[in-house]
């Protein structure tokens, strides 16, 4: 199967024969579907409840012109956001007031991550940068192997970080100084994307874009276990694209990850042994409620799965290549967004769209945030907008 921008990856794989290295896809441009298929169009819905906006701000030219997912991070009351043109932010979640505002002149693609008082950002010239979430005061910079696209994560030691080279490396929270690196092999084609690192049961777990889940000490990085999420299938380079783009969900002591043209697993955290598994295709990460795994796939239809079995809830197709972003729970909902600005509102009970309300018209590309019973919206031309529910 091709997608309808076929075109563009046969001169992408022309371009790794003639280079000899790595090309990023980007997955909105790439799916399982039929030459030709268009997004589905938007259907009436009964509105059964109401998206308020409480407030919206400006940060910078948002996503920018490449195919960047910058989501913004909640910590405490505030939340925190970055712009590809370098401005970084920190909002009052209730008031929408600006405490801060950092204009860096760096080209940020990988953020936000905002935790233990840092802010910390990844550059496309390969830099991290950490500010104090008090007053945005830069802490440290420090380069690292390539550009970075997730956002780091840090647990009050290191900070670590994954780049599209398929590298996860440890940087010192204090200084920036290089504590230790970890390498994956990187395919001839993938997507563009990393999925952020998390840090459980004492390491660091990393999916990488061969299609392996990969768990480090965290304070050493020697290594501790490695599973496959899925196993590279079909003659042609596009049709092994396995990445492990989507952020991992941990559930329990459960590592949850998605991959791309492969599957669905859950890892014992500790060991790495398989738990659980079931066919599934994804570049998104998960989410849970009602004891249910919410997964977007590679058509932008809605799943609920019951937990640790196959057995499917409920699918909504209604959206379907609307080029949906990661679902995220929101009181007694899913929430979502997609390619028009969009953001609808799916009952976690049946899967019904029961709420919808237009953002932003250059569309919406990053995972909505939760904070203080908020929805927060960044739409890709910056606006960063809070949502309640009415």
């Amino acid at each position: 199967m091709r997608s309808n921008r076929f075109s563009l990856l046969v001169l992408a794989l022309l371009s790794v024969a003639l280079q000899g290295c790595s090309t990023k896809l980007n997955p909105l441009n790439w799916f399982d579907g039929d030459e030709g298929e268009q997004p589905a169009e938007l259907q009436q819905i009964s509105e059964e409840v109401q998206l308020q906006r409480r407030w919206s701000v400006k940060i910078g030219n948002g996503q920018g012109g490449k195919y960047n997912e910058l989501v913004p991070a909640v910590d405490g009351s505030r939340v925190f956001a970055a712009s590809e043109d370098g401005d970084v932010v920190a909002v009052d979640v209730a008031s929408g007031d600006i405490e801060w505002r950092v204009r860096t002149r760096e080209t940020i693609t990988g953020g936000v991550g905002a935790e233990r008082g840092l802010v910390m950002v990844g550059t496309q010239n390969a830099e991290v940068i950490v500010f104090d979430q008090q007053d945005g005061r830069e802490i440290w910079r420090a380069p690292v192997t390539s550009e970075v696209l997730s956002p780091p994560q840090t647990n009050g030691d290191i900070v670590v970080l994954q780049t599209v080279d398929d590298k996860l490396i440890a940087l010192d929270a204090d200084t920036g100084e290089r504590r230790w690196i970890y390498e994956a092999n990187l395919p001839v084609l993938t997507l563009r994307g990393t999925s952020k690192p998390v840090f459980v049961a004492g390491a660091v777990v990393a999916g990488f874009s061969n299609g392996t889940l990969v768990a480090v000490n965290a304070e050493d990085g020697i290594w501790r276990w490695e599973e496959r999420v899925a196993v590279p299938q079909g003659r042609y380079d596009i049709d092994r694209v396995i990445d492990v783009d989507g952020d991992l969900l941990v559930d329990n002591n459960v590592v949850l990850a998605t991959s791309y043209q492969g599957n669905l697993m859950g890892f014992d955290a500790q060991t790495g042994r398989i738990v659980w598994g079931m066919e599934a295709s994804s570049y998104h990460g998960l989410a849970a409620g009602f004891g249910n795994l919410y997964l977007c796939d590679d058509r932008s239809h809605l799943i609920a799965i019951r937990r640790n079995s196959d057995n499917e809830v409920w699918r909504n197709e209604d959206l379907d290549l609307r080029e949906l972003t990661a679902p995220t729970t929101f009181n007694n909902y899913i929430a979502v967004a997609d390619f028009e600005g969009y953001v609808h509102l799916i009952s976690q009970v049946d899967g019904r769209i029961v709420g919808r309300r237009e953002i932003d018209s250059e569309g919406i590309r990053a995972p909505l945030v939760v904070g203080s019973n908020t929805l927060l919206a960044y739409g890709n031309s910056g606006r960063l907008t809070a949502l309640t529910i009415q």
